[in-house]
């Protein structure tokens, strides 16, 4: 082999190498914007004495994604609460991961109607996809404080969420904590391409962790967009619209959680394949021009 064409083949193969690279290294960022003071719900993990709450709220990724920061802001209640077990869970949209035998099925006016809820269209699934512990080492968060007194003007509180047909109570109305912001260093949650709901979880001891509102996400193609879903043990598998379901109203308000997601997209296996063949080639290159 001539060393033009040693040459030429190693810039074709530095070319391909480039064009694998990029993916590899680009990043995501997803938010729900600045808290506001629509709503409070309740999210805590099962522990001694609390049984446990979740509230979720949705975010889309239309490439391979792995997820490795989280943050998210709500109300400490109490005199002195002190932190203890943060989980953070990511569900996938019903009907994955759910028994849709439990339901009325898509045909009935709502659709996929229990005997608890009125609809699980457009809910988390009945499990969850995946999760991090603080208490596995599997994340570590920080805390900061934003303001030392925040009402929201109305919440969902320990107790408060009801099967139907007692779902819609308006709300347990407004509630006043010290506003704090949750920053979550996470084991990468790595995810394909998809429609996902966002579940924190905060273990408040002498107090209760409520989840604030946020703005509604504005970034293409954020459609559609789900609201915010809650349920406790007792709901369980089920979930209710914390607006539309819970609080209710004609028209009913819709609500989204304070949120934000970064980390960085997944390399499709169309990039890694390149990206090996031109790393082979080089070698055998290199090897060829070694013996001329």
């Amino acid at each position: 082999m001539t060393k033009f064409w040693i040459n030429l083949a190693i810039s074709a193969l530095m070319l391909g190498l480039g064009m694998a690279l990029p993916a590899a290294a680009e990043t995501f960022s997803f938010s729900t914007g600045d808290p506001t003071n629509s709503m409070a719900s309740a999210t805590r993990p099962d522990t001694a004495g609390k049984f446990e709450i979740e509230s979720a709220d949705d975010f889309i990724l239309t490439s391979p994604t792995a997820i490795t920061n989280a943050t998210f802001t709500g109300l400490l209640t109490g005199a002195n609460p002190t932190i203890g077990q943060v989980v953070v869970e990511i569900y996938r949209v019903f009907p994955n991961d759910s028994n849709v035998a439990r339901t009325s099925g898509p045909l009935t006016n709502p659709a996929f109607s229990t005997d608890k809820v009125p609809t699980r269209a457009n809910s988390p699934s009945d499990v969850a996809l995946d999760s991090r512990d603080s208490t596995a080492g599997e994340l570590t968060f920080t805390t900061k404080v934003l303001s030392n007194s925040f009402t929201a003007l109305n919440s969902v509180q320990p107790g408060g969420i009801n099967p139907k047909p007692g779902q819609t109570t308006g709300g347990d109305g407004p509630i006043t904590g010290r506003e704090v912001q949750f920053s979550v260093d996470l084991t990468a949650f790595n995810l394909p391409a998809d429609h996902y709901f966002f579940v924190p979880q905060v273990e408040v001891n002498g107090g209760e962790f409520l989840w604030l509102s946020g703005e509604r996400p504005t970034i293409p193609p954020f459609s559609p967009d789900l609201q915010s879903w809650t349920r406790d043990a007792q709901l369980d598998p089920d979930w209710l619209r914390i607006g539309t379901d819970i609080v209710g109203g004609n028209p009913a308000p819709t609500f989204n959680a304070a949120f934000s997601l970064e980390g960085t997209l997944i390399p499709e296996p169309a990039s890694l394949a390149l990206l090996g063949a031109a790393l082979a080639g080089f070698a055998i290159i290199r090897r060829r021009r070694r013996t001329i």
